[in-house]
Protein backbone atom coordinates (compact mmCIF):
# COMPACT_ATOMS: atom_id res chain seq x y z
CA UNK A 1 0.00 0.00 0.00
CA UNK A 2 1.10 3.96 -0.66
CA UNK A 3 2.02 4.25 3.13
CA UNK A 4 4.26 1.69 3.77
CA UNK A 5 6.23 3.50 1.15
CA UNK A 6 9.43 5.66 2.25
CA UNK A 7 9.11 9.14 1.14
CA UNK A 8 11.21 10.69 3.04
CA UNK A 9 13.48 11.98 0.83
CA UNK A 10 10.04 14.39 -0.52
CA UNK A 11 9.60 18.23 0.70
CA UNK A 12 7.43 18.82 3.55
CA UNK A 13 4.76 20.43 0.82
CA UNK A 14 4.88 17.15 -1.35
CA UNK A 15 4.37 14.73 1.60
CA UNK A 16 1.35 17.08 2.77
CA UNK A 17 -0.18 16.54 -0.80
CA UNK A 18 1.00 12.97 -0.93
CA UNK A 19 -0.85 12.37 2.69
CA UNK A 20 -3.94 14.36 1.18
CA UNK A 21 -4.45 12.94 -1.93
CA UNK A 22 -4.48 9.00 -0.26
CA UNK A 23 -7.02 10.00 2.86
CA UNK A 24 -9.16 11.46 -0.08
CA UNK A 25 -9.06 7.95 -2.54
CA UNK A 26 -8.51 5.56 0.42
CA UNK A 27 -11.12 6.93 3.22
CA UNK A 28 -13.58 9.50 1.52
CA UNK A 29 -16.11 9.93 3.72
CA UNK A 30 -19.99 8.84 2.20
CA UNK A 31 -21.44 11.59 1.25
CA UNK A 32 -25.51 11.18 2.02
CA UNK A 33 -28.41 13.00 4.10
CA UNK A 34 -30.07 12.61 7.27
CA UNK A 35 -32.96 9.48 7.42
CA UNK A 36 -36.18 10.89 7.05
CA UNK A 37 -34.88 14.35 4.85
CA UNK A 38 -34.53 15.22 1.51
CA UNK A 39 -33.22 17.11 -1.33
CA UNK A 40 -35.41 18.96 -3.89
CA UNK A 41 -34.17 19.52 -7.59
CA UNK A 42 -35.37 22.65 -9.44
CA UNK A 43 -38.32 20.29 -10.93
CA UNK A 44 -39.41 19.36 -8.02
CA UNK A 45 -39.39 22.76 -5.77
CA UNK A 46 -41.88 24.15 -9.05
CA UNK A 47 -44.34 21.08 -8.14
CA UNK A 48 -44.30 21.72 -4.49
CA UNK A 49 -44.43 25.54 -5.14
CA UNK A 50 -47.23 24.70 -7.00
CA UNK A 51 -48.71 22.97 -4.21
CA UNK A 52 -47.87 26.03 -1.84
CA UNK A 53 -49.21 29.11 -4.30
CA UNK A 54 -52.55 27.00 -4.25
CA UNK A 55 -53.06 26.55 -0.48
CA UNK A 56 -51.85 29.82 -0.32
CA UNK A 57 -54.26 32.16 -2.77
CA UNK A 58 -57.00 29.91 -1.27
CA UNK A 59 -56.34 30.94 2.32
CA UNK A 60 -56.10 34.25 1.65
CA UNK A 61 -59.10 34.69 -0.64
CA UNK A 62 -60.64 33.74 3.04
CA UNK A 63 -58.98 36.66 4.90
CA UNK A 64 -56.13 34.45 6.48
CA UNK A 65 -52.73 36.39 6.63
CA UNK A 66 -49.41 35.38 6.90
CA UNK A 67 -46.30 35.16 9.86
CA UNK A 68 -43.69 33.62 10.77
CA UNK A 69 -42.55 31.89 13.39
CA UNK A 70 -38.46 30.58 14.49
CA UNK A 71 -37.52 26.94 13.97
CA UNK A 72 -37.32 26.51 17.43
CA UNK A 73 -38.96 27.08 20.32
CA UNK A 74 -38.02 26.26 24.10
CA UNK A 75 -38.68 23.04 25.19
CA UNK A 76 -40.89 24.70 27.97
CA UNK A 77 -43.03 26.18 25.29
CA UNK A 78 -43.06 22.74 23.17
CA UNK A 79 -42.84 19.76 25.83
CA UNK A 80 -46.70 18.59 27.14
CA UNK A 81 -48.34 20.01 23.74
CA UNK A 82 -48.51 16.66 22.10
CA UNK A 83 -48.98 14.38 24.82
CA UNK A 84 -46.60 11.28 25.87
CA UNK A 85 -45.98 10.14 22.19
CA UNK A 86 -45.64 13.74 20.89
CA UNK A 87 -42.98 14.89 23.21
CA UNK A 88 -40.73 11.53 22.43
CA UNK A 89 -40.67 12.94 18.64
CA UNK A 90 -39.51 16.16 19.37
CA UNK A 91 -35.77 16.84 18.21
CA UNK A 92 -33.91 18.60 21.19
CA UNK A 93 -31.02 21.03 20.39
CA UNK A 94 -27.96 20.04 22.75
CA UNK A 95 -27.22 23.44 24.52
CA UNK A 96 -24.24 25.43 22.92
CA UNK A 97 -20.17 24.83 24.01
CA UNK A 98 -20.31 22.56 27.13
CA UNK A 99 -23.93 21.01 27.28
CA UNK A 100 -23.02 18.40 29.83
CA UNK A 101 -21.72 20.97 32.59
CA UNK A 102 -24.30 21.29 34.44
CA UNK A 103 -26.17 17.78 34.12
CA UNK A 104 -26.00 15.76 37.08
CA UNK A 105 -23.44 12.53 37.48
CA UNK A 106 -25.98 10.84 38.66
CA UNK A 107 -28.66 11.06 36.31
CA UNK A 108 -25.63 10.21 33.21
CA UNK A 109 -25.04 6.82 35.18
CA UNK A 110 -28.73 6.00 35.40
CA UNK A 111 -29.50 7.29 32.24
CA UNK A 112 -32.14 9.27 33.42
CA UNK A 113 -33.73 11.00 30.04
CA UNK A 114 -36.70 12.72 31.41
CA UNK A 115 -34.20 14.51 34.14
CA UNK A 116 -31.13 14.80 31.83
CA UNK A 117 -33.22 16.60 29.09
CA UNK A 118 -33.40 20.07 30.72
CA UNK A 119 -30.22 20.47 31.68
CA UNK A 120 -28.00 19.49 28.50
CA UNK A 121 -30.87 20.68 25.63
CA UNK A 122 -33.20 23.81 26.16
CA UNK A 123 -34.62 24.46 22.64
CA UNK A 124 -36.21 21.52 20.35
CA UNK A 125 -37.14 21.78 16.43
CA UNK A 126 -40.85 23.03 16.32
CA UNK A 127 -43.16 19.84 16.11
CA UNK A 128 -45.70 21.65 14.17
CA UNK A 129 -47.10 25.01 13.52
CA UNK A 130 -50.09 25.36 16.01
CA UNK A 131 -48.12 25.69 19.46
CA UNK A 132 -45.89 27.89 18.19
CA UNK A 133 -48.48 29.97 17.12
CA UNK A 134 -50.64 29.99 20.24
CA UNK A 135 -47.01 31.17 21.91
CA UNK A 136 -47.25 34.11 19.48
CA UNK A 137 -50.47 34.93 19.74
CA UNK A 138 -49.66 35.28 23.98
CA UNK A 139 -47.00 37.39 22.96
CA UNK A 140 -47.98 39.55 20.55
CA UNK A 141 -51.71 39.93 22.25
CA UNK A 142 -51.78 43.73 22.35
CA UNK A 143 -50.50 43.86 18.62
CA UNK A 144 -53.21 41.46 17.00
CA UNK A 145 -56.90 42.48 16.37
CA UNK A 146 -59.05 39.31 17.37
CA UNK A 147 -60.55 37.30 15.64
CA UNK A 148 -57.09 36.79 13.95
CA UNK A 149 -56.85 34.82 11.07
CA UNK A 150 -53.27 33.91 10.06
CA UNK A 151 -52.22 31.25 7.50
CA UNK A 152 -48.06 30.02 8.04
CA UNK A 153 -46.22 27.66 5.05
CA UNK A 154 -43.02 26.32 6.75
CA UNK A 155 -41.03 23.82 7.91
CA UNK A 156 -41.62 21.60 11.06
CA UNK A 157 -39.67 18.23 12.64
CA UNK A 158 -40.25 14.91 13.90
CA UNK A 159 -38.31 12.08 15.47
CA UNK A 160 -40.40 9.40 13.86
CA UNK A 161 -39.10 6.56 11.81
CA UNK A 162 -39.46 7.58 8.60
CA UNK A 163 -41.67 5.46 6.03
CA UNK A 164 -43.51 6.00 2.80
CA UNK A 165 -45.15 9.66 3.04
CA UNK A 166 -43.85 9.99 6.30
CA UNK A 167 -40.26 12.27 6.60
CA UNK A 168 -38.89 13.61 9.54
CA UNK A 169 -38.55 17.07 8.08
CA UNK A 170 -41.86 17.92 6.39
CA UNK A 171 -43.90 21.37 5.11
CA UNK A 172 -46.93 22.55 7.11
CA UNK A 173 -49.51 24.86 5.63
CA UNK A 174 -51.53 26.14 8.33
CA UNK A 175 -54.30 28.42 8.72
CA UNK A 176 -56.00 29.49 11.92
CA UNK A 177 -58.32 31.42 13.76
CA UNK A 178 -57.94 32.68 17.19
CA UNK A 179 -60.15 34.75 19.46
CA UNK A 180 -63.58 33.71 18.11
CA UNK A 181 -66.00 30.41 19.55
CA UNK A 182 -68.19 30.81 15.98
CA UNK A 183 -68.62 27.06 14.39
CA UNK A 184 -69.14 29.49 11.09
CA UNK A 185 -64.94 29.12 11.33
CA UNK A 186 -65.42 25.27 11.11
CA UNK A 187 -67.98 25.48 8.36
CA UNK A 188 -65.53 27.88 6.08
CA UNK A 189 -62.61 25.77 6.99
CA UNK A 190 -64.17 22.66 5.61
CA UNK A 191 -64.88 25.11 2.32
CA UNK A 192 -60.87 25.89 2.34
CA UNK A 193 -60.17 22.05 2.10
CA UNK A 194 -62.58 21.76 -0.03
CA UNK A 195 -61.18 24.33 -2.77
CA UNK A 196 -57.72 23.47 -1.99
CA UNK A 197 -58.64 19.95 -3.50
CA UNK A 198 -60.55 20.74 -5.92
CA UNK A 199 -57.89 23.22 -7.87
CA UNK A 200 -55.52 20.29 -7.07
CA UNK A 201 -57.73 17.64 -8.75
CA UNK A 202 -57.55 15.42 -5.82
CA UNK A 203 -60.58 13.62 -4.94
CA UNK A 204 -60.80 13.31 -0.95
CA UNK A 205 -63.34 12.65 1.60
CA UNK A 206 -63.20 14.84 4.66
CA UNK A 207 -63.84 13.91 8.01
CA UNK A 208 -65.45 15.60 10.78
CA UNK A 209 -65.94 14.49 14.81
CA UNK A 210 -65.78 16.28 17.99
CA UNK A 211 -63.97 15.84 20.52
CA UNK A 212 -67.11 16.25 23.14
CA UNK A 213 -68.23 13.35 21.41
CA UNK A 214 -65.00 11.15 22.34
CA UNK A 215 -65.46 12.83 25.83
CA UNK A 216 -68.68 11.34 26.06
CA UNK A 217 -67.11 7.82 25.22
CA UNK A 218 -64.80 8.01 28.38
CA UNK A 219 -67.71 9.19 30.42
CA UNK A 220 -69.98 6.31 29.44
CA UNK A 221 -67.91 3.51 30.79
CA UNK A 222 -67.19 5.48 34.08
CA UNK A 223 -63.57 6.41 32.87
CA UNK A 224 -63.30 9.60 31.99
CA UNK A 225 -59.34 9.65 33.18
CA UNK A 226 -58.57 7.54 29.87
CA UNK A 227 -59.85 9.40 27.31
CA UNK A 228 -56.07 10.32 25.84
CA UNK A 229 -55.44 6.33 25.73
CA UNK A 230 -59.19 6.08 24.46
CA UNK A 231 -59.04 8.36 21.81
CA UNK A 232 -55.33 7.65 20.80
CA UNK A 233 -56.82 3.63 20.26
CA UNK A 234 -59.81 4.53 18.39
CA UNK A 235 -57.60 6.92 16.44
CA UNK A 236 -55.92 3.69 14.84
CA UNK A 237 -58.93 2.51 13.10
CA UNK A 238 -58.15 2.79 9.71
CA UNK A 239 -53.97 1.39 10.41
CA UNK A 240 -55.03 -1.93 12.80
CA UNK A 241 -58.35 -2.30 12.24
CA UNK A 242 -61.19 -2.74 14.85
CA UNK A 243 -59.76 -5.97 16.55
CA UNK A 244 -56.56 -4.59 17.28
CA UNK A 245 -58.77 -1.74 18.46
CA UNK A 246 -60.32 -3.37 20.89
CA UNK A 247 -57.41 -5.11 22.15
CA UNK A 248 -55.70 -1.76 22.62
CA UNK A 249 -58.98 -0.57 24.51
CA UNK A 250 -58.52 -3.51 26.79
CA UNK A 251 -54.60 -3.00 27.21
CA UNK A 252 -55.46 0.81 28.51
CA UNK A 253 -58.03 -0.36 31.18
CA UNK A 254 -61.29 -0.75 29.61
CA UNK A 255 -63.24 -3.97 30.43
CA UNK A 256 -64.99 -6.35 27.86
CA UNK A 257 -68.22 -5.09 28.96
CA UNK A 258 -66.57 -1.32 28.32
CA UNK A 259 -65.65 -2.53 24.98
CA UNK A 260 -69.20 -3.58 23.83
CA UNK A 261 -70.27 -0.59 24.62
CA UNK A 262 -67.86 0.97 22.38
CA UNK A 263 -67.67 -1.06 19.50
CA UNK A 264 -71.13 0.09 17.75
CA UNK A 265 -70.00 3.95 18.49
CA UNK A 266 -67.07 3.40 16.13
CA UNK A 267 -68.46 1.02 13.76
CA UNK A 268 -71.60 3.58 13.38
CA UNK A 269 -72.87 3.40 10.20
CA UNK A 270 -75.63 5.23 8.18
CA UNK A 271 -75.46 8.97 6.08
CA UNK A 272 -74.48 11.96 7.74
CA UNK A 273 -78.00 12.91 9.15
CA UNK A 274 -78.56 8.84 10.49
CA UNK A 275 -75.33 8.94 12.29
CA UNK A 276 -76.23 12.78 13.67
CA UNK A 277 -79.83 11.23 14.68
CA UNK A 278 -77.79 8.17 16.16
CA UNK A 279 -75.77 9.51 18.89
CA UNK A 280 -78.52 10.73 21.33
CA UNK A 281 -79.35 7.22 21.80
CA UNK A 282 -75.90 5.46 21.83
CA UNK A 283 -75.01 7.71 24.43
CA UNK A 284 -78.12 8.09 26.60
CA UNK A 285 -77.90 11.99 26.02
CA UNK A 286 -74.97 12.84 28.52
CA UNK A 287 -74.31 16.59 28.47
CA UNK A 288 -70.91 16.66 26.47
CA UNK A 289 -72.42 13.93 23.74
CA UNK A 290 -75.64 16.39 23.28
CA UNK A 291 -72.49 19.49 23.27
CA UNK A 292 -70.66 17.59 20.64
CA UNK A 293 -73.85 16.31 18.56
CA UNK A 294 -75.08 20.19 18.22
CA UNK A 295 -71.73 21.04 17.24
CA UNK A 296 -71.78 18.69 14.13
CA UNK A 297 -75.34 19.27 13.59
CA UNK A 298 -74.44 23.45 13.26
CA UNK A 299 -71.47 22.53 10.94
CA UNK A 300 -73.21 20.56 8.78
CA UNK A 301 -76.19 22.77 8.47
CA UNK A 302 -73.48 25.53 7.46
CA UNK A 303 -72.28 23.73 4.75
CA UNK A 304 -76.02 22.98 3.54
CA UNK A 305 -75.90 26.43 1.85
CA UNK A 306 -72.25 25.66 0.04
CA UNK A 307 -71.90 23.13 -2.76
CA UNK A 308 -68.91 21.42 -1.97
CA UNK A 309 -67.37 19.39 -4.62
CA UNK A 310 -66.08 16.26 -2.45
CA UNK A 311 -67.72 14.56 0.22
CA UNK A 312 -68.29 15.85 4.13
CA UNK A 313 -68.55 12.72 6.61
CA UNK A 314 -69.15 12.55 10.03
CA UNK A 315 -67.08 9.80 11.49
CA UNK A 316 -67.30 9.24 15.22
CA UNK A 317 -63.86 6.97 14.79
CA UNK A 318 -62.20 9.91 13.83
CA UNK A 319 -60.09 10.79 16.88
CA UNK A 320 -57.01 12.66 16.35
CA UNK A 321 -54.74 12.15 18.94
CA UNK A 322 -53.12 15.54 19.77
CA UNK A 323 -54.65 16.50 23.48
CA UNK A 324 -54.91 19.81 22.76
CA UNK A 325 -58.26 19.37 20.76
CA UNK A 326 -61.42 20.42 22.04
CA UNK A 327 -63.93 20.77 19.86
CA UNK A 328 -64.84 19.99 16.26
CA UNK A 329 -61.86 17.95 14.63
CA UNK A 330 -61.21 17.26 10.89
CA UNK A 331 -59.10 14.68 8.63
CA UNK A 332 -58.89 14.62 4.89
CA UNK A 333 -58.03 11.24 3.37
CA UNK A 334 -57.11 10.62 -0.89
CA UNK A 335 -59.94 8.30 -2.30
CA UNK A 336 -57.89 7.61 -4.99
CA UNK A 337 -54.10 6.72 -3.27
CA UNK A 338 -53.66 4.93 -0.45
CA UNK A 339 -51.36 7.14 1.87
CA UNK A 340 -52.25 8.57 5.15
CA UNK A 341 -54.13 11.89 6.16
CA UNK A 342 -53.15 14.64 3.64
CA UNK A 343 -54.83 17.46 5.72
CA UNK A 344 -56.20 17.51 9.16
CA UNK A 345 -57.19 20.09 12.12
CA UNK A 346 -59.79 20.65 14.99
CA UNK A 347 -60.45 23.33 17.61
CA UNK A 348 -58.39 23.96 20.94
CA UNK A 349 -60.08 26.17 23.26
CA UNK A 350 -57.46 26.07 26.01
CA UNK A 351 -54.23 25.79 24.02
CA UNK A 352 -53.33 29.61 24.33
CA UNK A 353 -54.17 29.63 28.40
CA UNK A 354 -51.21 27.29 28.66
CA UNK A 355 -49.38 29.89 27.99
CA UNK A 356 -50.90 32.60 30.55
CA UNK A 357 -53.71 33.89 28.08
CA UNK A 358 -57.49 32.46 29.25
CA UNK A 359 -60.59 32.52 27.48
CA UNK A 360 -59.01 33.01 23.79
CA UNK A 361 -60.52 29.96 21.75
CA UNK A 362 -59.13 29.01 18.98
CA UNK A 363 -59.68 26.55 15.54
CA UNK A 364 -57.13 25.51 12.50
CA UNK A 365 -56.08 23.00 9.52
CA UNK A 366 -52.94 21.80 8.36
CA UNK A 367 -51.90 20.97 4.89
CA UNK A 368 -49.43 18.07 4.47
CA UNK A 369 -48.02 19.21 1.74
CA UNK A 370 -45.12 16.59 1.36
CA UNK A 371 -47.92 13.83 1.48
CA UNK A 372 -49.79 15.87 -1.53
CA UNK A 373 -46.87 15.89 -3.25
CA UNK A 374 -46.53 12.42 -3.40
CA UNK A 375 -50.53 12.10 -4.08
CA UNK A 376 -50.16 13.95 -7.04
CA UNK A 377 -46.81 12.24 -8.48
CA UNK A 378 -48.78 8.95 -8.25
CA UNK A 379 -52.05 10.08 -9.98
CA UNK A 380 -49.91 12.04 -12.80
CA UNK A 381 -52.14 15.40 -11.24
CA UNK A 382 -49.19 18.14 -11.96
CA UNK A 383 -50.26 20.38 -14.38
CA UNK A 384 -47.34 20.69 -17.73
CA UNK A 385 -47.42 24.48 -16.79
CA UNK A 386 -45.16 23.71 -13.30
CA UNK A 387 -42.94 21.62 -15.63
CA UNK A 388 -41.34 24.58 -17.13
CA UNK A 389 -38.39 26.20 -16.53
CA UNK A 390 -36.74 29.39 -18.74
CA UNK A 391 -38.77 29.99 -21.65
CA UNK A 392 -36.08 30.69 -24.18
CA UNK A 393 -32.54 30.45 -24.39
CA UNK A 394 -30.33 32.60 -27.02
CA UNK A 395 -27.01 30.81 -28.63
CA UNK A 396 -23.72 32.06 -28.09
CA UNK A 397 -21.54 32.57 -31.00
CA UNK A 398 -19.11 34.58 -29.55
CA UNK A 399 -18.85 38.12 -27.74
CA UNK A 400 -20.35 40.26 -30.24
CA UNK A 401 -23.57 37.99 -30.71
CA UNK A 402 -23.76 37.25 -27.23
CA UNK A 403 -23.51 41.27 -26.25
CA UNK A 404 -26.58 41.34 -28.79
CA UNK A 405 -28.49 38.65 -27.58
CA UNK A 406 -27.95 40.14 -23.72
CA UNK A 407 -29.60 43.32 -24.69
CA UNK A 408 -33.04 41.55 -26.12
CA UNK A 409 -32.77 38.50 -22.98
CA UNK A 410 -32.68 42.02 -20.59
CA UNK A 411 -36.09 43.61 -23.12
CA UNK A 412 -37.64 39.77 -22.95
CA UNK A 413 -37.05 40.02 -18.92
CA UNK A 414 -38.57 43.30 -18.22
CA UNK A 415 -41.48 42.14 -20.23
CA UNK A 416 -41.45 39.02 -17.45
CA UNK A 417 -40.06 36.59 -19.99
CA UNK A 418 -37.95 34.27 -18.26
CA UNK A 419 -34.57 34.34 -20.68
CA UNK A 420 -31.45 32.84 -20.42
CA UNK A 421 -28.31 33.68 -22.59
CA UNK A 422 -25.64 30.43 -23.05
CA UNK A 423 -22.36 31.63 -20.94
CA UNK A 424 -20.00 30.45 -23.53
CA UNK A 425 -19.66 30.14 -27.65
CA UNK A 426 -19.08 26.43 -27.31
CA UNK A 427 -20.32 23.58 -30.29
CA UNK A 428 -23.77 23.95 -31.23
CA UNK A 429 -24.52 20.28 -30.18
CA UNK A 430 -23.36 21.21 -26.21
CA UNK A 431 -25.33 24.51 -26.27
CA UNK A 432 -28.82 22.42 -28.31
CA UNK A 433 -27.88 19.57 -25.54
CA UNK A 434 -28.69 21.74 -23.09
CA UNK A 435 -31.54 23.85 -24.17
CA UNK A 436 -33.16 20.21 -24.43
CA UNK A 437 -32.03 19.37 -21.06
CA UNK A 438 -33.76 22.40 -19.02
CA UNK A 439 -37.07 22.26 -21.46
CA UNK A 440 -36.65 25.74 -22.89
CA UNK A 441 -39.58 25.61 -25.50
CA UNK A 442 -37.59 28.37 -27.06
CA UNK A 443 -34.03 28.94 -28.97
CA UNK A 444 -33.03 32.21 -30.26
CA UNK A 445 -30.06 31.87 -33.01
CA UNK A 446 -28.36 35.87 -33.38
CA UNK A 447 -25.69 35.89 -35.87
CA UNK A 448 -23.84 38.08 -37.73
CA UNK A 449 -26.82 38.48 -40.59
CA UNK A 450 -29.31 38.65 -37.80
CA UNK A 451 -27.52 41.46 -36.06
CA UNK A 452 -27.25 43.08 -39.94
CA UNK A 453 -31.22 43.00 -40.22
CA UNK A 454 -31.98 44.02 -36.41
CA UNK A 455 -33.82 40.42 -36.09
CA UNK A 456 -33.17 37.37 -34.29
CA UNK A 457 -34.39 33.50 -35.76
CA UNK A 458 -36.58 31.88 -33.06
CA UNK A 459 -36.85 28.24 -32.92
CA UNK A 460 -39.78 26.37 -31.40
CA UNK A 461 -37.89 23.46 -29.64
CA UNK A 462 -41.02 20.97 -29.90
CA UNK A 463 -42.29 21.51 -34.00
CA UNK A 464 -38.29 22.79 -34.68
CA UNK A 465 -40.22 25.75 -37.03
CA UNK A 466 -37.82 28.39 -37.31
CA UNK A 467 -39.16 32.33 -38.20
CA UNK A 468 -36.87 35.35 -38.38
CA UNK A 469 -38.88 38.17 -36.19
CA UNK A 470 -38.01 41.75 -34.88
CA UNK A 471 -37.00 42.52 -31.19
CA UNK A 472 -40.90 43.69 -30.57
CA UNK A 473 -42.38 40.89 -32.19
CA UNK A 474 -40.07 38.30 -30.51
CA UNK A 475 -41.30 40.10 -26.90
CA UNK A 476 -44.93 39.85 -28.37
CA UNK A 477 -45.14 36.39 -29.67
CA UNK A 478 -43.14 35.12 -25.83
CA UNK A 479 -45.58 36.99 -23.66
CA UNK A 480 -48.19 35.46 -25.36
CA UNK A 481 -47.00 31.91 -25.81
Amino acid sequence: MFFAISFTFLSEPYKKTLILWAKTKYMAQKVTIPKGTRDFTPLEMARRNYIFNTIQQVYELYGFQPIETPSMELLSTLMGKYGEEGDKLLFKILNSGDFAKKADEQHWEERNISKLTPQIAEKGLRYDLTVPFARFVVQNRNEIQFPFKRYQIQPVWRADRPQKGRYREFVQCDADVVGSNSLLHEAELVMIMDEVFTRLGINVTIKINSRKLLTAIADMVGKPELITAITVAIDKLDKIGLEKVQEELKQVGLSDDDIKKVTPIIELRGNNQEKIEAVAELFGGNEASEAGKNEIFKVFNYLESYELNNEVEFDLALARGLNYYTGCIFEVKAKDVAIGSICGGGRYDDLTGIFGLKDVSGVGISFGADRIYDVLMQLNQFPETTLQGPKIMFVNFGDKEAQYALKAAISLRNNGVSAEVYPDSVKMKKQMNYANTKHFPFVVLAGENEINNSTYTLKDMKTGEQSEVSLPELIEKLKNS
